[in-house]
């Protein structure tokens, strides 16, 4: 008798989750349902259109018209996309290595000295301000002539920098104006990691005669994999999609210089009404982010962590 007592208890306890499961379900899809409808018609639906648009000979006079392949065919022997590729890949790297740096020391700073919720917000600060507003303050900062940077340059003998005019110059000025808007919201996500290893592990650490330097290669880097995942991952993407200050600083010049890709797909979109062309390398930069992603992931073994 005990032994079928012993068998319905988990039966009936089972029966009881699912019935609380079934009622919790109508307010569980009413809690989502807005979000998937802004997920559907701002992203999904968009999506398709953009592939199926990538197909075709579209411009705003005119309705789309089927061509195949050709948009692949003449981005694939088109010399600007392929340099606007380059440069973007160039600013990416500069951006995403300076940043991930700077943000990771910023972080473990914050972690080892203070935790005040003050100072996290004034990190947090440039953040907050718009990319074409920080796009229109570093443009004044850095100008040739009347920029205070270039007259502290002038006045400690260096000599003044054409930031925005030489071609040598101006992805690494994009970029690190970039990296000085968005390191604080980047270090916070790695001081969020931070939080969630255990002080007793760095007293074990300081136990068996491990330094700093030990314990931070051996131990806080490994155990942050997966939040450092996150994180390339999440700029990265949003640093193959600058637009902003390129479009306010220099409009892809001089010579082509900064004409990153999302500015010249908006160009051939936007000014040339070619959208199905612009559909086309939409795409390509969809494939090339997605390959990116899984790269990432795949090499920095996100998923685990690391054994120290």
């Amino acid at each position: 008798m005990s032994v079928l007592s012993s068998t319905r208890r988990p039966r009936a306890a089972t029966r009881r989750r699912r019935s609380s499961d079934a009622r919790n379900l109508p307010m569980a899809l009413a809690f989502i349902l807005p979000a998937t409808i802004g997920f559907g018609v701002f992203l999904v639906w968009p999506a398709i259109r953009g592939i199926w648009l990538s197909f075709t000979d579209y411009s705003v006079f005119q309705p789309p018209h089927f061509i195949g392949l050709d948009n692949y065919r003449r981005m694939f022997a088109d010399p600007v996309f392929w340099s606007s590729m380059r440069v973007t890949v160039y600013y990416v790297i500069v951006n995403i290595g300076v940043q991930t740096v700077v943000a990771l020391v910023l972080a473990v700073l914050l972690n080892r000295l203070t935790k005040s919720l003050w100072v996290r917000g004034v990190v947090l600060t440039p953040y907050l301000v718009s990319n074409v507003v920080t796009a229109m303050l570093w443009l004044l900062l850095l100008d040739y002539q009347l920029g205070i940077v270039n007259q502290l340059l002038d006045w400690l003998g260096i000599g003044r920098q054409s930031f925005w005019g030489d071609p040598a110059l101006v992805i690494p000025t994009i970029a690190l104006v970039n990296v000085w808007r968005h390191v604080g919201y980047t270090a916070l996500l790695i001081f969020a990691g931070l939080q969630t290893i255990s002080p007793q592990i760095y007293e074990a650490g300081k136990v068996d005669g491990a330094t700093e330097t030990a314990m931070f290669w051996r131990l806080t880097v490994p155990l942050l994999r997966p939040y450092l995942a996150m994180v390339l991952i999440v700029t990265s993407i949003g640093a193959f999609q600058v637009f902003d200050t390129v479009s306010v600083a220099t409009q892809g010049g001089p010579a082509n210089a900064s004409n990153v890709i999302q500015y010249y797909i908006y160009k051939v979109a936007f000014s040339r009404y070619d959208f199905g062309y612009a559909s086309a390398m939409s795409v390509a930069l969809l494939v090339v982010l997605s390959f990116i992603t899984v790269v990432q992931y795949r090499l920095s073994r996100a998923g685990s962590v690391a054994e120290s």
